[in-house]
């Protein structure tokens, strides 16, 4: 999963791991192979442990990850993603942590409470998926001291027909953080903000790209 492109049309019916599975084998490759700017920001300020990447791709983040320390496991809906991000990992080499994949149908996976971190990096889909849910099982998967990192597209890109800036709507921060209801008790938010992204747009320009940033802490 991870990072789709608004143009895409799911066949009518097409399962979240059929969508997915497709999408990837349709093309050679679709993301950089490079860790998101905004995520790579946010996680620089955290001591590296144990990380769960969530929707991880063809690898970018989760390689990003294993550069910077961290030990982190990808998983993905499509397994086409997976064996091209376990070979970007394979082709960079050694790296100060480590970093592994797994195809698993997230809407039905659960993991065990003990990452230091666990991201999700652009975690949308034009085929129907428990997208909430599934962040809440994310979420369970922290261990108490932990993190987890939610960023999402903000707005539609500047590029964009002005008919889907009209008809889309993405999550705000706050609106993100009562989406995911997790216990006030158990959970600090450290932060929930837009953040600004200069890219290059598809013409050769420069452009602006707005993402949220959630960044919660489990305190206990």
């Amino acid at each position: 999963m991870q990072k789709n492109k608004q143009a895409d049309m799911p066949a009518q019916g097409a399962t979240p791991v059929a969508f997915w599975e497709n999408r990837y084998r349709e093309a050679d490759a679709i993301w950089s192979g490079r860790v998101n700017a905004t995520t790579a920001d946010v996680v620089s300020g955290l001591a590296p442990g144990k990380a769960l990447d969530l929707g991880s791709g063809e690898g970018g983040d989760a390689i990003w990850l294993a550069q910077q320390g961290w030990d982190a496991l990808g998983l993905d809906l499509s397994h086409t993603a997976v064996a091209r991000a376990t070979a970007a990992a394979h082709a960079v080499g050694p790296m100060p942590g480590n970093v592994q994949f797994s195809a698993v149908d997230l809407e039905n996976w659960a993991g065990e409470d003990n990452y230091q971190l666990v991201t999700a990096s652009f975690f949308h889909s034009p085929v129907a998926l428990t997208r909430e849910r599934i962040l809440r099982n994310g979420a369970s998967c922290v261990a108490p001291g932990g993190h987890l990192l939610i960023v999402s597209h903000a707005a539609m890109p500047p590029w964009a027909p002005a008919e889907a800036h009209q008809n889309h709507h993405f999550l705000t921060p706050g609106e993100e953080i009562v989406e995911l209801d997790l216990d006030s008790e158990l959970w600090a938010v450290r932060i929930a903000e837009v953040r600004a992204r200069n890219v290059t747009a598809p013409n050769g320009t420069e452009a602006t790209l707005d993402d949220g940033v959630v960044l919660l802490q489990r305190v206990s």
